[in-house]
């Protein structure tokens, strides 16, 4: 008994089975105990489910037009072949790291309107490009131009790297092959991380956060952070096995 052993009586609760006479139902304790537990999980498995704070970066991010629409570019410009009377979209922003989140083009991709009046030729085919440098907030200290279309005209093996340099001359990209500039803008940096005050901060966008890479594909970020609810899993067990030591002891 607690006054006997000098044992507290929440300690005693917790393990009422070894005690003699004791009820073999749960007492009150051991269920306020397991039910924190089980509220530990829920909250860590909630924060875990969040995605994380997005990064900013800088950077052209690639996009198609499909069904009335820009769709995000799963593929690289390198790997993706655009067929005849597609349109390919660029657009320079400040956008998350994870891609799909990257403004879109501002301009639809209306193939008829860019290229239209250019005549189909044997053995080649035409390709709508779509180029939105941004806005002044996008710019890194420059002025971006206005944005433009181009109806490319390229062999029909062409992928949509060398629709692009075909139209919008010259392109920089990086050493792990990151499009850095169409049209030579911008002038320097290739997908800088933003810090505070919405500056450059040097650092460099992966190759998962735009499709805009020389080949590879590439898939957002932001589902559940493994490590919580690994975390999580293990509060789990361990307050099943109070809950069985418990039981076990009565």
């Amino acid at each position: 008994m607690p006054a006997e052993t000098g044992e507290p009586a929440g300690a005693a609760d917790l393990a009422g089975a070894a005690v003699p006479g004791r009820n073999r139902c749960v007492t009150p304790a051991v269920i306020r105990f397991v039910a924190g537990m089980v509220a530990g999980v829920l909250i860590l498995l909630v924060l875990g489910a969040a995605p994380a704070q997005a990064a900013g970066y800088r950077y052209w991010s690639f996009w198609k037009w499909s069904d009335g629409a820009w769709a995000y570019q799963q593929q690289g410009p390198t790997v993706y072949v655009p067929p005849d009377g597609a349109v390919d979209g660029w657009r320079f922003a400040v956008s998350p790291d994870g891609g799909r989140n990257a403004a879109r083009p501002g301009t639809a991709g209306d193939f008829a309107a860019v290229c239209g009046s250019t005549p189909e030729q044997q053995g080649r085919k035409r390709v709508a490009v779509v180029l939105d440098f941004g806005t002044a907030a996008d710019a890194a200290g420059e002025t971006p131009p206005e944005p433009r279309t181009d109806c490319a005209v390229v062999p029909t093996d062409a992928n949509s790297a060398e629709v692009l340099a075909s139209v919008a001359p010259p392109l920089r990209y990086s050493a792990n092959g990151l499009l850095c500039a169409i049209a030579g803008y911008p002038r320097a940096g290739c997908g800088d991380q933003l810090g505070a005050g919405d500056r450059p901060s040097g650092g460099n966008v992966s190759a998962g956060a735009s499709a805009a890479v020389r080949d590879g594909s590439s898939s957002g970020s932001g589902g559940p952070d493994l490590g919580v609810i690994g975390g999580a899993v293990l509060v789990a067990v361990v307050a099943a096995g109070a809950v069985w030591q418990v039981r076990r002891r009565r």
